[in-house]
């Protein structure tokens, strides 16, 4: 449904040319879309909390590659096996939204991933993300961009965590770090979001009748959108200036991209990041 506007959707801008509906169904959509934003906000929330909980738990069981004299770089191969098993190990890291788990040195540079593929390995990840040299004293999170981090819907940007293996003088002996692109985490919410719409109507008895919709993070640097929206769509909501229109609470209003009325909302999610966000475009069929 979020990927085609044909059929049903052709009926309803047949119906918006003819009469005042289209505004009241834009009007209408944004009330929703505001109600989505806010569930989605709360999922944002839950999955930070995952690796807030889960990352220092991970690395309480990984600080056995640093204990004594050992150093990870020796054995990188079995640095990957750890990461596997600690992802696996740990219950809030199992489910978690990241897309890797990597170890670096305490001078940020990536020893390995859990990626069959690697290739973060020799790269200084604090020249990349430079909060992250915070993160020998303890948890920390920040945003940022890897080389080469466009998609095909355009720029990405990366969410990333990490935090200190500790050795037995406490000291930092490695970085665990892990993350995910907004991109990649809008598809989530995306998804999360679509699971529910279709339980409403199921629920309601109209399983046929689905919005088009669609789910993007933004923050200062742009809007991050879930694979395969319009490109019209999203830069459409590049052109709203969510940043500042989200800073007193959720913003909700009426767009018409491509003679189609949507009505859209967005929100703030600060445990991802100070000026970062969700906003949701729907229109009703």
């Amino acid at each position: 449904m979020i990927e085609g506007r044909s059929g049903a959707v052709a009926a309803a801008l047949l119906f918006c040319t003819l009469g005042s509906g289209c505004k009241d169904q834009a009007k209408e959509s944004a009330v929703r879309a505001a109600r989505d934003v806010a569930d989605l906000a709360v999922l944002v929330d839950k999955d930070v909390a995952e690796i807030e909980r889960g990352l220092p738990e991970g690395a309480d069981r990984l600080k056995v590659l640093v204990a004594g004299d050992l150093d990870p770089r020796q054995d990188v191969a079995g640095v990957r096996r750890s990461l596997l098993r600690m992802r696996r190990d740990v219950a809030d890291l199992n489910i978690a939204k990241s897309t890797f788990f990597a170890l670096a040195d305490t001078n940020g540079v990536a020893i390995r991933n859990d990626l069959e593929e690697d290739v973060m390995a020799g790269q200084n990840l604090l020249t990349l993300f430079p909060a992250l040299a915070k993160s020998r004293e303890g948890f920390v999170t920040t945003t940022g961009t890897f080389p080469n981090g466009s998609t095909k819907n355009g720029p990405d940007r990366d969410w990333i965590a990490a935090v200190p293996l500790k050795r037995e003088n406490g000291s930092a002996g490695a970085l665990l770090v892990t993350g995910w692109t907004y991109r990649y985490f809008a598809r989530h919410l995306q998804e999360s979001l679509k699971d529910r719409l279709a339980e409403q109507a199921r629920a309601s008895g109209d399983e046929g009748k689905m919005p088009v919709f669609y789910v993007a993070v933004f923050d200062k640097s742009g809007v991050y959108s879930a694979p395969f929206t319009p490109q019209v769509d999203e830069q459409a909501l590049q052109s709203q200036d969510l940043v500042g229109k989200t800073g007193g609470g959720t913003y909700q209003a009426t767009l018409t991209i491509t003679d189609r009325a949507f009505g859209y909302a967005a929100q703030r999610t600060p445990k991802l990041a100070a000026d970062a966000g969700v906003v949701v475009l729907r229109s009703e069929l």
